[in-house]
């Protein structure tokens, strides 16, 4: 309950069906649509489409943002600086060997990544209802509540 201007208002949502998180994050690393698993999740690359083409689910307003980027950073720097520094420790090579080596592995494995990450992220906020996938206005709730409010 919160109370302002001396009204209670319950900003909770009514009771919903709970959905699946772990299978919505993976029909989403699939590129499927996180609600049926049927319908493609994006019409490009990093272009997700505007509703499920099976279901009719509404994926426009989702917020992935900078989190597939900063995710895919995170898992491909872990995998490149711990493969480079074990190619380094049994094998000598030179500085231009090694960047011809892990250049290339950054860049492919920051590619392969981007779409999966971005579609579990979508998936993700789908099965938490987030950013519109309740069926509500996420701004609608920012508003006060009560006398005050104007």
């Amino acid at each position: 309950m919160l109370e302002i201007g001396g009204e209670a208002a319950d900003r909770r949502e009514p009771e919903q069906d709970p959905r699946n998180t772990s299978q919505a994050i993976k029909r989403g690393l699939l590129g499927r649509c996180p609600n049926c698993g049927e319908g493609k999740l994006f019409r490009a690359y990093l272009k997700s489409v505007d509703s499920c083409a099976s279901c009719g689910e509404e994926m426009h307003h989702h917020r992935a943002d900078d989190l597939p980027a900063y995710l895919a950073i995170f898992i491909v720097g872990h995998v490149v600086v711990a493969g480079f520094m074990a190619t380094d420790s049994w094998l000598v090579l030179e500085s231009w060997q090694h960047l011809m080596i892990w250049i290339p592995i950054t860049v492919i494995l920051s590619l392969a990544l981007l779409q999966p990450i971005k579609g579990g992220v979508i998936g993700l906020q789908w099965a938490f209802r987030m950013h519109g996938f309740s069926g509500t206005d996420d701004d609608a709730m920012l508003e006060p509540v009560g006398e005050d409010a104007g």
